[in-house]
């Protein structure tokens, strides 16, 4: 995964190179960090029709995502450190325009495919971001990150 900054705010995510059928694409996606409003964190896409990407008329992504972070109150937590609580909202749509010889091919077969694609991409792209921003934390914070774990799946 490459960055690529846009502006203060903005940047420019390379997520790898992904395909299926012999058709790949390597998905760009342009997200601006919104300034926190009471706690919650917003990141949402920024458009790159202006930007030089290949095959970026192949595809389409609107990104809406927010993260709130809130003080636990169950009783475990006010007997040991506080704790905080994490909540994540996720809304992503994703267009992909296939190569017209693909029709071709049974839909169920087609649209299999392309679930799978899509879960590949959502699972390598969750792990990375979130590697990233754990070894951000802690690089900010002055603390030793936590080694790597690898995911199960």
């Amino acid at each position: 995964m490459e960055v690529k900054t846009l502006d203060d705010q903005s940047y420019l995510l390379t997520l790898g190179r992904f395909g299926n059928f012999g058709f790949e694409v390597e998905p760009c996606i342009g997200l601006k960090l919104l300034p926190q409003q009471q706690g919650l964190y917003q990141i949402i896409n920024v458009d790159l029709t202006h930007q030089d990407q290949p095959l970026c008329d192949h595809y389409d992504v609107d990104f809406k995502a927010g993260l709130k972070l809130e003080p636990s109150e169950t009783e475990a937590s006010k007997t040991v450190q506080q704790t905080t609580i994490v909540n994540w909202d996720l809304d992503l749509s994703v267009w992909i325009q296939l190569p017209k010889v693909i029709t071709l091919l049974p839909d169920g077969l087609v649209q299999t495919s392309g679930d799978q694609l899509l879960r590949q991409i959502v699972r390598q792209i969750s792990r990375r971001l979130t590697w990233k921003v754990q070894e951000d934390f802690h690089a900010t914070h002055g603390l030793t990150c936590p080694p790597r774990r690898h995911a199960a799946f």
